[in-house]
C-alpha cells in the first residue's frame, strides 16, 4: 500500500510526457525544477531512482539517466554514491506574494486620470482558440510547417557565438548600420524597387509599433488622416487615439479612388500591393494619379507592404515608395507574413529628419529592438535562406489559390470573387443579404473560421454588398476543399434566414 501511495505521489508531480511538444528530458527537468521552486520537493527529498523515474513517466532508462545528469550539473540535485538522488540543500523556494488586502482608504479615480482615445477603438481580432479549429481561412498567420526551421537553427546558433553575442547590444553606437538595416537595403528593399541608406531606415517591432511611432509623430487634432474602406482597423485606431479625424476613403477595382474627401487630408494611409482587405492591387495609373494628388494638396502617404514580393510570377509592381520622387511616402513593412509574426520585425523607410524623430520617439518606448533576433534574420537573408523561402511561399500560395477558387466556384456559384494574383487571401462577394455576425458564429460553430468584411469598415452595417476574407496562409492544402464545401454548406444555410437589422 505504501508503495502505491509513493508512486501516486511521483505521478502527480510528476508531468504525463508528450512526444509531440517539448523534449522529454526538458519536460521531465523542468518539471522538477518547477516543484523544487515552489516548494513541492524540499531540500533533502530523496527522488526516485532512474529506474523507477523511467517507469512513472514513460521514458527510457537512458532518458532518465541524463535528467539527472542535467539537475546534478545545474545544482539542483545532489547525486550520493550507492545512496541515490536528493534534492540540493542550497535550492531555496520561491516566495509567494501575498493579496493585497482591502485598501484602508480611498484609492485614487483612474477614470479621470487616464487619457483616453478620442473615438472608440476597435479590433479585428480573431478567437485565441483559432488553432483548434478544423477550417481557419484566417490572414496573418503562417503554417509552421512549412518554417525553414532547419535554416533558421543554423542561424540562430552563429548569433549566439561570442562574436555576435557581443553585437547583442547596441546602446551608444550607430544603430542605424546595424546588420540587419544593411541586409534590408541591399536584398530585400531593393526587390521592391526601393533605394535607402542607413539613415533612412528605422527597424521596430513590426508594423504595430510602426503605426504607433507614425501617429505619435504626425496624428494630432486638427490633423485629418484618411484610410481606406474597408480597411485595417489597427492603424485608424492608432491616428485617431490622440485626437486626429478620421476620413473614409472609398476603394475600387484599381485601389484607392482619388474622390473628394481624399483632398479633405493631410495624410493617408493606403495599402497598394494588396489592398486590405479585398486583396485588390492598385494599378500603374492610379499610383500615378495618387502622387500627383498628394503633391497638388501637399500630403504625406503612408504605404504599408503588409505581404511584399508574394506575386505567383514573381512580377509585383514597384512599391508606391520607388516612383515617389517628391519624398512624400513614408514605407513600412516587416518580415512577419513571410517568416513568423512571432518574430516582430518591421521597419519603416523615410527621409533621414523623419526616421531621427522616430528613433528618438522609439528611444522613449524601448532602447532597442531585440540583437538577437536581429542578427538571426540578418544571417538568413544574407545566406539566401529568405530568398529561397519566399520562392517557396509563392509557390504554395500559388497552388493553394488556385485550390480556393477551385472550391468556391462548386460550392458558391453565386458569389464573386477575383483570382488573387499574390498574397494569402480572397475577397468573396457574396449574393443576397447576410447578418455578417451570425454568418461568422454559424461558421465557427461548424468548425469553419473567416474575417467578416463588415470587421474592417468604420460603420459595419453601410456595406453596400455582404463580403468575407478568407485567408489560405496558415491552413494545410489538403484541408481547402474539405473547409471550402463546409463553409459552402454554413453561408446556403444561413441564406435561407431572414436577415437581422441591427440599430
Amino acid at each position: 500500500m505504501r508503495a502505491s501511495q509513493h508512486d501516486l505521489m511521483w505521478r502527480q508531480l510528476l508531468p504525463t510526457v508528450r512526444k509531440h511538444d517539448e523534449p522529454l528530458q526538458v519536460q521531465l527537468c523542468t518539471a522538477f525544477v518547477t516543484a523544487m521552486l515552489e516548494g513541492r520537493l524540499p531540500a533533502g527529498t530523496r527522488l526516485p531512482s532512474s529506474r523507477d523515474l523511467a517507469m512513472l513517466t514513460g521514458v527510457s532508462r537512458n532518458t532518465a539517466v541524463l535528467v539527472y545528469e542535467r539537475l546534478v550539473a545545474e545544482g539542483y540535485v545532489d547525486s550520493r554514491p550507492r545512496d541515490g538522488f536528493f534534492v540540493c540543500g542550497a535550492i531555496s523556494p520561491t516566495q509567494q506574494a501575498q493579496p493585497w488586502p482591502e485598501p484602508a482608504v480611498q484609492s485614487p479615480d483612474w477614470s479621470t486620470r487616464m487619457h483616453r482615445p478620442q473615438s472608440t477603438v476597435a479590433w479585428a481580432d480573431r478567437p485565441p482558440t483559432w488553432r483548434e479549429v478544423r477550417y481557419p481561412f484566417i490572414y496573418g498567420q503562417f503554417d509552421p510547417k512549412q518554417f525553414p526551421l532547419t535554416q533558421w537553427r543554423q542561424c540562430s546558433r552563429q548569433a549566439l557565438e561570442w562574436k555576435a553575442v557581443d553585437r547583442w547590444w547596441q546602446e551608444g553606437e550607430n544603430v542605424g548600420a546595424s546588420q540587419l538595416i544593411d541586409q534590408l537595403i541591399r536584398r530585400v528593399l531593393p526587390r521592391r524597387g526601393i533605394a535607402a541608406t542607413h539613415d533612412q531606415v528605422l527597424l521596430t517591432l513590426g508594423r504595430q509599433q510602426s503605426f504607433y511611432l507614425l501617429a505619435r509623430l504626425f496624428a494630432r487634432p486638427g490633423s485629418v488622416v484618411g484610410v481606406e474602406e474597408p480597411g485595417f482597423r489597427d492603424p485608424r485606431n492608432a491616428f485617431a487615439h490622440d485626437g486626429a479625424q478620421m476620413v473614409s476613403l472609398p476603394i475600387d477595382e484599381h485601389g484607392l479612388k482619388i474622390s473628394p474627401q481624399l483632398a479633405q487630408c493631410d495624410y493617408l494611409y493606403c495599402t497598394p500591393a494588396y489592398q486590405c482587405p479585398t486583396g485588390v492591387t492598385m494599378s500603374q495609373g492610379r499610383r500615378l494619379a495618387l502622387l500627383e494628388h498628394a503633391h497638388l494638396h501637399d500630403q504625406v502617404i503612408f504605404e504599408d507592404d503588409d505581404d511584399p514580393e508574394t506575386e505567383y510570377d514573381g512580377r509585383a509592381l514597384p512599391a508606391l515608395k520607388a516612383i515617389d520622387t517628391a519624398q512624400r511616402v513614408i514605407y513600412l513593412s516587416s518580415l512577419s507574413k513571410l517568416l513568423s509574426p512571432g518574430l516582430g520585425i518591421g521597419y519603416i523607410v523615410a527621409p533621414a529628419p523623419v526616421i531621427e524623430q522616430l528613433r528618438q520617439l522609439q528611444r522613449l518606448m524601448i532602447r532597442q529592438i531585440p540583437g538577437n533576433n536581429q542578427i538571426t534574420a540578418a544571417l538568413f537573408i544574407q545566406q539566401g535562406h529568405y530568398d529561397r523561402l519566399l520562392q517557396q511561399a509563392r509557390e504554395k500560395l500559388q497552388v493553394r489559390a488556385m485550390a480556393m477558387a477551385a472550391g468556391l466556384r462548386e460550392a458558391l456559384p453565386d458569389a464573386e470573387f477575383a483570382m488573387p494574383s499574390g498574397g494569402a487571401t480572397l475577397w468573396l462577394k457574396l449574393a443576397g443579404q447576410h447578418d455578417l455576425l451570425s454568418l461568422y458564429y454559424a461558421g465557427e460553430a461548424k468548425g469553419v473560421l473567416f474575417d467578416p468584411g463588415n470587421a474592417f469598415c468604420s460603420e459595419p452595417n453601410t456595406m453596400t454588398r455582404p463580403g468575407i476574407r478568407l485567408g489560405f496562409g496558415s491552413i494545410a492544402q489538403e484541408m481547402i476543399a474539405p473547409g471550402i464545401r463546409e463553409l459552402g454548406r454554413v453561408i446556403n444555410a444561413h441564406a435561407k434566414r431572414p436577415v437581422i437589422v441591427r440599430s
